[in-house]
């Protein structure tokens, strides 16, 4: 793993090159997206089940076989161990709550001039959710995206979720249960985002797509934007793990919570900052004494050697510009008092505060979304949430006394931008 100081003198150019990561830029793989979508536009169903029995071994021969019934997601929750449903159904419970405080509402005010004005807040008709599946199976997923968009008033939350050779974890069937979501296919990659973008004769189109993928499915999102909308296009997972070597800190702790990232994907990002050059040490030693032991050391051990990094800062100060200019998707604050620091964090996908606060417990029950925003995008991105689920319209109301002044304003303006019907179209209020 790869030791950094910000005194080095070539830092910025080595930062620079371990932040670098393009999420879809390959050719082949665009043209292989742009043109299953084309078919999935041209032949729907049959095109989408064609593919998934190709890339997905799905042993369906209709495409009825690849939608599943309410009963079976039911049923599916129902045989839970009860010590999982009881997680699950904490988990679910807790992520509404959160989202709950989210739900934005119509209002409306009147000016001095008597108009009145104001904002409309409207869910959107229906979504779709995209949950990674086979290997990759994420129950936390399914209620990280559907259960915001119920709480924002969806009427038809749409699921799609790979299959390979028809097998499905019952966990994500479980969580889709109570999730309360309307309809569900086994289908994954550019196929399901094309179907959900513009409809088949089975699966019907939605207004947005919501929820991670591999990278045909990101490449897929960017190119039917616009045809619907997106959350984002997301990368790699990140975390970044800031601590200034205190008494209380624990190395092992430390080096758990960059290897529970890292264990993600052979690309996911793991960075770990101090102030103090005999914690890093202590944490790097710590960091190859559980790769020694973890299911996934193979995968992690990538991880931390492509894109990890052990970072030496000369003090908080430096530290808080760092993390600034990383703008990470998850940011722990392994300190005393994180609330002295959160004032000066201004760009991070969620922010974890103090010692006790691993980013796994926001992965799956703290109750804020963990669809983040990835690869510096927290510059200018926010967290999914039920605002993502709802549109504003603006309400414009004019009397017939207050029309008239804001019909000279408007006149005079149009004028000035030469576009006279705008101009006379003014005028009739006031003249």
């Amino acid at each position: 793993m790869r030791q950094l100081s910000t005194q080095d003198a070539d830092f910025d150019n080595q930062l620079t090159q371990l932040l670098a990561f393009e999420t879809v830029s390959d050719a082949e793989l665009l043209h292989t997206v742009d043109d299953i979508i084309a078919q999935v536009r041209a032949d729907g169903d049959s095109v989408v089940l064609a593919l998934t029995q190709q890339f997905d071994q799905h042993p369906a021969t209709t495409m009825q076989e690849l939608e599943l019934s309410k009963e079976a997601l039911a049923d599916a929750f129902a045989n839970l161990d009860e010590n999982v449903k009881t997680a699950l159904t904490t988990a679910a419970t807790r992520v509404q709550t959160f989202h709950e405080r989210q739900v934005q509402e119509t209002w409306q005010y009147e000016d001095e001039l008597g108009n009145r004005l104001g904002q409309k807040v409207t869910p959107l008709d229906r979504v779709g959710i995209y949950v990674p599946g086979g290997l990759a199976s994420y129950p936390s997923s399914v209620l990280m995206n559907a259960i915001p968009a119920k709480v924002a008033g969806v009427a038809e939350v749409i699921m799609v979720v790979p299959a390979p050779k028809g097998m499905l974890n019952p966990l994500v069937l479980a969580a889709a249960h109570l999730a309360q979501v309307d309809r569900v296919f086994t289908i994954g990659g550019a196929q399901a985002v094309a179907a959900l973008a513009y409809g088949t004769e089975t699966i019907p189109a939605v207004d947005k797509i919501t929820g991670p993928g591999n990278k045909y499915v990101a490449a897929a999102k960017r190119a039917v934007f616009g045809q619907v909308g997106i959350d984002m296009i997301a990368g790699p997972s990140e975390v970044l793990v800031y601590a200034e070597g205190e008494a209380q800190d624990r190395a092992d702790w430390l080096a758990m919570d960059l290897l529970s990232q890292a264990e993600h994907d052979r690309i996911a990002q793991a960075i770990f900052v101090t102030t103090s050059e005999e914690q890093l040490k202590e944490v790097e030693l710590e960091i190859e004494r559980a790769l020694a032991e973890l299911p996934k050391a193979d995968i992690a051990r990538d991880s931390l050697q492509n894109r990890g990094a052990l970072i030496l800062v000369k003090d908080r100060s430096e530290g808080m510009a760092l993390i600034n200019r990383i703008a990470p998707e998850h940011l722990e604050l392994s300190v005393d008092n994180p609330d002295a620091l959160l004032e000066d964090i201004r760009h991070a996908g969620a922010i974890f505060m103090g010692r006790h606060t691993p980013e796994a417990i926001g992965d799956y029950c703290a109750g804020p979304n963990h669809v983040l925003p990835t690869s510096g995008t927290a510059r200018f991105s926010s967290p999914l949430g039920v605002y993502d689920f709802q549109k504003k319209s603006s309400i414009i109301y004019c009397s017939e006394s207050g029309s008239k002044p804001l019909a000279k304003t408007a006149d005079i303006l149009a004028q000035r931008e030469d576009l006279e019907a705008h101009a006379r179209s003014a005028r009739y209020r006031y003249q």
